[in-house]
């Protein structure tokens, strides 16, 4: 199965990767200098930060090409060289260094850098859920390599979105619903959405963007033997039963089952993890119990990349960190 991506052939993207060392396995662009949102004008859209991600194979080489390139990009990091950046990239925060307020061909961007193998991590079991989490919305996918383990885990960053989603809806719901729930799965424990941002970000994302959303999950709705899917009226029906919920549950990212267990299970008691989701799939809460598991893993890689924030960057505004 091939990810369903929106390809972007525009100069102007052409023009701002021209000018990065060309050495990456995938480059997106995304946010809202990107794709409209609900209540933005198009000129207002085009004065937005654009924002990129660049995944790479080798993290400290390409630093290396890039500071020759740009050195201006960073912070005072710079004077450390690359492999302290590397290192600052791969251990801290959610395995993504940031360069940010950049001014490229007229327009200011901010761009992170990712190992490819840290993707990959993140995308398979949702370890920090950051840029997996951009990956859940639709985005202008400007680069991807033939790496059949990255495309592989690229479709399976959906699969696992729909799957969380389908354990924290109603039986029966819209596509709107569905894609309300997936647009704000990145979101649930993020503290900018408590202070900073605009709280009907989500419906925004959504409500201009609805036909990218079916674009993008379209296949695998109608792929999933979870779910009845009725495109021509939007609607869905979930199998809701305790068995159904099961095969939701053990089809997780491995880091929300996690999450799931150690909230359910009591210290010293360490039972097995198949045993503890049997439990949880016949909870009448049990989508509240996924919904606290998603809260813990956002809200510990937001507040960590907070922190490294304040200590290593120049000091972006709240919207800016999007």
């Amino acid at each position: 199965m091939t990810l369903p991506a929106l390809h972007n052939t525009g100069v102007l993207y052409r023009r701002i990767l021209s000018q990065f060392p060309q050495d990456i396995s995938l480059a997106f662009a995304y946010g809202s200098g990107v794709f409209k949102q609900h209540g933005t004008s198009q000129g207002q859209m085009e004065k937005n930060m654009l924002d990129f991600v660049f995944a790479v194979d080798d993290p400290v080489t390409w630093h290396t090409m890039n500071l020759l390139q740009n050195r201006k990009h960073y912070s005072i990091l710079k004077l450390f060289g690359p492999t302290m950046i590397s290192s600052i990239q791969n251990e801290h925060g959610a395995a993504v260094y940031y360069n940010t307020l950049v001014p490229v061909d007229g327009r200011i961007i901010k761009y992170g850098v990712i190992s490819t193998e840290s993707l990959i991590d993140d995308l398979m079991h949702w370890k920090t859920l950051y840029v997996a989490g951009r990956l859940h919305k639709p985005v202008k996918m400007l680069v991807q390599s033939e790496n059949a383990k990255l495309r592989a885990a690229l479709v399976a960053n959906l699969k696992s979105t729909v799957t969380a989603s389908f354990l924290m809806l109603p039986e029966s719901f819209t596509e709107e619903d569905l894609f309300l729930q997936i647009a704000g799965l990145s979101y649930a424990g993020d503290f900018r959405m408590v202070i900073g941002e605009d709280k009907s970000k989500v419906a925004n994302i959504v409500k201009d963007n609805f036909q990218h959303f079916r674009i993008l999950y379209s296949n695998i709705l109608r792929d999933c033997p979870q779910v009845v899917y009725k495109p021509q009226q939007g609607k869905l029906e979930v199998d809701k039963s305790p068995e159904g919920q099961f095969t939701q549950l053990m089809a997780l990212p491995r880091t929300l089952q996690q999450r799931i267990t150690k909230l359910v299970d009591p210290p010293g008691k360490n039972r097995d993890v198949e045993e503890i989701l049997l439990q949880v799939a016949q909870d009448p809460d049990c989508g509240a119990v996924v919904q606290q598991g998603l809260w813990k893993t956002v809200s510990y890689s937001s507040k960590k990349l907070m922190k490294m924030w304040k200590g290593w960057r120049r000091k972006p505004s709240m919207s800016q960190m999007s």
